[in-house]
């Protein structure tokens, strides 16, 4: 039975399966962990059947909801964690904005930031457990269910990411120069628009850890987009922050940290500077070359990085490409997952060819090791 290092104010059932907290510590693992991005949700039948027609946001609110959605792919599959089901942009409605659509069904808020003038209406300073407690909930109910089968992910989006929806409403189209173009021209009031949101963002993190969370990532999914410069001006330096000051407030707590992960999409520049931000994983997306991502990230763990879309191919093709994976990064100071998040349309049996084969093909090669 695995030991218990967790960091929170619950009780909960003793660690079955730590492979993943130990991965990510840089520990060895007798097979290399895996999860998916994305895991609970719309491409399984019983997601469907489960949520019905309850708005998006609204199912994110229904703690006893986001607890059948995020177990579900435990039911079928042999994964090493789950990931509680929210959404990252839950962060910009506590901060103040309003919601005019579910996400993918147009512009997200109905009163997106234009201007330096808007962070007026925005606030980082809320009851945090007031605004967000759903979640908090939710975790602890989740983590109840899971009676110590696996670990529970907690997450965020990244400020980057989180301020990009807030500017361009992303889902009402593609517009990548307006929420730029406002880091150029408003550099003061960008440094405050994210200053606010890693506020929230540390916060929300460790209510999450208290709530039972073992391990948390930080979603930064348009960190593409900003380029070397602009990311090491604005983005890297927050993303440093969260990392220490979620720590800090858990150790002023008496609270043992968590393992965090930080994975910046399309962020090939950084992966160097990432490694050394303060987090013990870095993911990785499917763009990322994995032997060259281990001589820049050195002995951090890393975590990624199958092309999503090879949950389309066959069953044999799926099995070569993990296999392929494996050698490349080795089945240790890794977490396996796909470059980016599941889609609607894929097949969930692919998913457990997926899964089984890394355990499978990382046992195999630890043996002959």
């Amino acid at each position: 039975m695995a030991a218990s290092r967790d960091s929170n104010t619950q009780s909960f059932a003793p660690l079955k399966n730590d492979l993943i907290l130990r991965a990510a510590r840089g520990e060895r693992t007798e097979r290399v962990p895996v999860w998916i991005m994305r895991q609970a949700g719309r491409y399984l039948p019983e997601y469907w059947e489960a949520k019905g027609d309850t708005a998006f946001f609204d199912t994110c609110k229904n703690p006893q909801l986001v607890c059948e959605l995020t177990v579900q792919p435990l039911r079928r599959f042999n994964l090493d964690a789950a990931i509680i089901f929210s959404d990252i942009l839950v962060i910009p409605i506590a901060m103040g904005l309003t919601v005019a659509n579910n996400p993918g069904e147009g512009p997200v808020y109905a009163d997106p930031v234009t201007c330096p003038e808007d962070l007026r209406r925005l606030t980082a300073d809320f009851d945090i457990v007031d605004k967000l407690g759903y979640v908090y909930e939710a975790i602890t109910l989740t983590r109840k269910e899971l009676d110590g089968k696996v670990p529970l992910f907690g997450f965020t989006g990244a400020p980057w990411t989180l301020m990009k929806f807030m500017i361009e409403n992303v889902t009402a189209g593609p517009n990548p120069n307006k929420a730029r173009k406002f880091l150029v021209q408003h550099p003061e009031a960008s440094r405050q628009l994210l200053g606010m949101i890693k506020d929230v963002i540390v916060r929300h993190l460790v209510h999450q850890i208290k709530a039972g969370a073992q391990i948390v990532q930080v979603f930064d999914s348009l960190a593409g987009e900003l380029g070397p410069i602009l990311f090491s001006k604005f983005e890297l330096p927050i993303l440093r922050q969260i990392a220490k000051e979620v720590k800090d407030s858990l150790r002023g707590m008496n609270l043992e940290p968590v393992p965090m992960v930080v994975f910046a999409k399309d962020a090939h520049y950084a992966i160097e500077d990432l490694s050394k931000s303060g987090y013990e994983v870095v993911g990785l997306d499917w763009c990322t070359e994995p032997l060259h991502a281990r001589k820049l990230a050195g002995s951090v763990t890393l975590q990624g990085n199958l092309d999503p879309v090879m949950m389309y191919a066959s069953k044999d093709e799926i099995k070569s490409a993990v296999k392929e994976m494996l050698r490349k990064f080795g089945t240790q100071h890794y977490i396996a997952n796909l470059g980016h998040g599941m889609l609607k349309d894929m097949n969930p049996e692919n998913v457990g060819v997926f899964v089984d084969a890394v355990h499978t093909y990382s046992e195999d090669m630890n043996a002959s090791s």
